[in-house]
């Protein structure tokens, strides 16, 4: 078992609200994990106590068979890559420079890039269809640009899990789709993934484990198939989504209904 997370519950400073409350989850080898939740359910903060950013109050996390809290950051970045939603940059890199930086696990104390590390960044890059940014600089590319560089960076920490924080948030629909597609290839490769996503239709996509983090801090967890319903839908976001078989996919599919005034409430923005 990649992780194990019983009974985890978190609070922010100065705030009463429990955004966990003895939440449980796992995840396995080579397992897609996709994690759904209304906007501050905890869905990134879940993921910041799953790569020790946060510590919570209470609960146990296990990273293959450790106790999260007595292993050292590098420790964790070794088995454990991370791309956060949005990242601004301190300083100006060449987007091979930024990628190469998340080797640095890899290397020892004092270690330095080797030819071998600037090449794993480089096929990276290469294989994910933006090699062609390695010589430009990190500020000047596109959002969506961005986000795909972050999550080459993570790549080629060679972790065994990738923990994705919306990685398709600020990507036109055709990358999302290529990154979509380059999650269900790292499975195969043998990575663990856990995605959070506000778009059901992702995880029906990759069709494999799926949990909701509801507003009360707590977590369900188990196939796609068992755990995004039409009821389960409605009440994270407030509308009426509908699953429907689309035969020339081949799958289900999550659709929206035709827009209607009594569909754009308040009541729902407020849910």
């Amino acid at each position: 078992m990649i992780y194990e997370i019983e009974e985890l519950t978190f609070s922010y400073p100065g705030s009463d609200r429990k955004v966990l409350d003895k939440a449980s989850l796992n995840l396995g080898e080579g397992q897609i994990l996709c994690i759904l939740g209304p906007n501050g359910a905890g869905k990134t903060t879940l993921l910041n106590c799953m790569a020790g950013l946060l510590k919570p109050q209470s609960g146990r996390i296990r990273l293959l068979g450790k106790a999260l809290e007595t292993m050292r950051e590098k420790d964790i970045a070794r088995i454990a890559g991370y791309v956060p939603q949005l990242h601004t940059p301190a300083f100006d890199y060449r987007v091979l420079d930024f990628v190469l930086m998340g080797r640095s696990p890899q290397m020892g104390a004092f270690g330095r890039p080797k030819a071998e590390d600037e090449a794993i960044s480089l096929a990276v890059l290469e294989s994910m269809g933006i090699g062609h940014l390695a010589e430009k600089s990190y500020r000047n590319i596109s959002g969506g640009e961005r986000q795909q560089v972050l999550i080459a960076r993570a790549i080629v920490q060679q972790p065994k899990v990738v923990l994705f924080d919306e990685p398709t948030a600020h990507l036109d629909y055709g990358n999302q789709h290529r990154v979509l597609e380059r999650i269900r290839q790292m499975a195969g490769e043998g990575f663990s993934v856990v995605i959070t996503t506000h778009n059901p239709d992702h995880a029906l996509l990759l069709g494999d484990q799926a949990a909701i983090v509801s507003r009360d801090g707590s977590i369900v967890q188990g196939s796609s198939e068992e755990i995004i319903t039409e009821e389960t839908l409605r009440r994270i976001y407030g509308i009426d989504l509908q699953l429907l078989w689309v035969e020339e996919l081949g799958r289900k599919a999550c659709l929206v209904p035709g827009l209607d005034k009594e569909q754009g409430d308040t009541e729902s923005w407020s849910q």
